[in-house]
């Protein structure tokens, strides 16, 4: 399975995805920060599988339908930061859709993420990524799950690392930054959380119009328990 993940910039780089498919083959598109009124059923030959309605920027899934059939799909709010309350930029911060590989006669949990801004807690985005893998968790029970996005974490991954893996998942960088926007913030901000997955890696592409580069995740699903704390 190859997940490509791309904040968008306030959708300057939408005009980028059908290129981005095509390009590395993707299986899975999920975005961040998109105007999802209006978006297309089809980007590059992937399918909509649901997208966020209440958010001013919001995420979307799409899905390679000749190989994968979507089961259900669910958005999720998270706890909010101040950000947020007064600016109202995001009330989803998470989408996540449950796939049927249609030749393998199995299942997966793809989601797209987005964490609050830097203006918010480290302690207030691991809060948010601890609940969207707990929700992520219970749309179906033991299925691998993958969960890619902007964290908007550059620093102390390693805390975080260790209290994904509390959580029974693994948390994988990219293998170079992905944010260049501002000097004093560049860094890793879009990653992958997972369980029951092996991933191959986790690669940065090129930059485009954004200010984040996309990730292009390579990944297949192994045979797994229900993550702890899963219902």
């Amino acid at each position: 399975m190859r997940v490509i993940s791309y904040n968008l910039r306030k959708h300057r780089a939408a005009g980028e995805l059908t290129d981005l498919v095509e390009k590395h083959g993707a299986d899975v598109l999920c975005l961040q920060e998109a105007v999802t009124a209006g978006i297309p059923d089809y980007i590059g030959g992937l399918k909509l599988a649901d997208a966020t309605h209440r958010n001013r920027l919001g995420l979307a899934v799409y899905y390679r339908a000749n190989t994968y059939r979507a089961v259900e799909a669910r958005s999720m709010s998270l706890k909010k930061s101040l950000h947020d309350r007064v600016l109202k930029p995001a009330e989803e911060r998470m989408l996540g859709v449950r796939l049927r590989d249609i030749d393998n006669n199995r299942e997966v949990i793809v989601a797209s993420f987005h964490a609050a801004p830097l203006t918010a807690l480290n302690s207030l985005r691991r809060h948010q990524i601890k609940t969207a893998l707990t929700e992520l968790a219970d749309l179906g029970e033991g299925l691998p799950i993958l969960m890619v996005g902007d964290y908007n974490y550059p620093v102390f991954k390693e805390s975080l690392g260790q209290k994904v893996r509390e959580q029974g998942y693994e948390l994988t960088l990219s293998d170079v930054r992905t944010y260049t926007r501002y000097k004093f913030f560049r860094g890793h901000y879009d990653f992958a959380t997972s369980v029951g997955f092996d991933i191959e890696r986790v690669k940065t592409l090129p930059q485009g119009l954004s200010d984040h580069l996309p990730i292009l995740v390579t990944a297949e699903p192994s045979m797994v328990r229900a993550p702890e704390g899963a219902a």
